[in-house]
């Protein structure tokens, strides 16, 4: 889901409870607070010598002892609405960074209208070589002189 998907459905019904269920079926607790929204930059090289780039819109998610607090659909928009200027763009891809064993980010899969709230479905970040065809899916081949290729 990106910027504008998912502010979408926060300006749907701005009164609306948020929800976040994470991918094992688990309910981030309903009183989080969004404690940054930022844009993530990450360059990098992949296995095969290409270099690479992955933007995002991360909204970072932390639980305190503040039970009372509840961040409805409409607060949520009028803080991404403040930093969509540093966002540049509608069409990143929103991500959930949340602790509980340890801090990881989730990709917001989907999002449903239900009638306790907007609940937005946390998908899974998976690995993966991106460049299969410079050493394989199975791991690196060595080269014809025997050497290995200098990837995986």
């Amino acid at each position: 889901m990106n910027v504008a998907q998912f502010r979408a459905v926060l300006l749907a019904d701005p009164d609306a409870a948020l929800h976040l269920m994470l991918p094992d079926g688990d309910f981030v607790p309903a009183h989080f607070h969004v404690t940054e929204i930022g844009r993530v930059q990450k360059d990098f090289m992949d296995c095969g010598g290409t270099t690479r780039s992955a933007v995002s819109c991360v909204l970072q998610v932390w639980v305190a002892n503040d039970t009372a607090h509840r961040l409805t659909a409409g607060k949520l928009a009028g803080i991404l609405r403040l930093a969509a200027p540093l966002l540049g763009s509608d069409d990143l891809p929103v991500e959930v960074e949340y602790e509980r064993d340890a801090v990881s980010q989730f990709p917001v899969a989907f999002a449903e209208a239900t009638p306790a709230g907007a609940l937005f479905h946390l998908g899974r970040k998976h690995t993966d070589c991106l460049a299969p065809d410079k050493c394989g899916v199975s791991g690196c081949a060595p080269a014809p002189n025997g050497s290995a290729q200098g990837c995986c």
